[in-house]
């Protein structure tokens, strides 16, 4: 890609490739761990399709299996340090989701619901997209191009606000009723 640094991998930096794997084997798992409860969780798919039709976004059962699926695969490409700086990217469209939707109008501490929390994790992966995965990752072992610097944290930046842009414009409709909460209401007694 355009933009992106591409280091031979034998210039390695010791400091910056421990860094890099703790971000990785910080932010990687927690995404594994957050998609993984949106399946199996207490509420498993059926609870997460539910809190995303609240949230407003159609289809909430695509979108629950989207999410999931998104966090799981990019926890997995940061925690193994493959195919940078996609996993970046996808963790900063899932962090803009969850800004946009369920942080939105809160503030910003996340013990009052605010995108605080969000916010670091989006930040943090974008500066894991500046660092490179590192030496100890599957890109170096697949003798991958290292791609790190600005163009690289700019191309997570990028793709993954491009992504949620889309997303949210194409899906999210907070303010839409479901065809369920038409035919409840319609059903409801009226009050003399």
């Amino acid at each position: 890609m355009p933009g992106l640094s591409r280091r031979p991998r034998g210039d390695s930096h010791p400091a910056r490739d421990a860094a890099a794997l703790v971000l990785r084997t910080t932010l990687g798992p927690m995404l594994v761990a957050h998609g993984w409860n949106k399946v199996a969780g207490p509420g498993g798919l059926q609870g997460t399709t539910g809190w995303f039709e609240a949230l407003g976004l159609r289809p909430a059962a695509a979108h629950a299996r989207l999410a999931a699926g998104t966090e799981i695969a990019a926890g997995a490409g940061l925690t193994l340090g493959l195919a940078a700086p996609l996993p970046a990217a996808g963790t900063v469209g899932l962090m803009a989701v969850a800004a946009a939707t369920d942080h939105r109008g809160k503030g910003f501490f996340v013990f009052k619901g605010g995108w605080e929390y969000v916010g670091v994790v989006g930040g943090a992966a974008v500066a894991l997209a500046a660092l490179g995965h590192g030496r100890y990752s599957l890109d170096t072992a697949l003798r991958r191009r290292d791609r790190s610097g600005g163009g690289a944290a700019l191309t997570a930046a990028g793709l993954g606000l491009a992504g949620a842009t889309a997303l949210l414009a194409a899906c999210y409709r907070p303010d839409q009723k479901t065809e369920d909460e038409e035919t409840s209401s319609m059903e409801a007694p009226t009050s003399p």
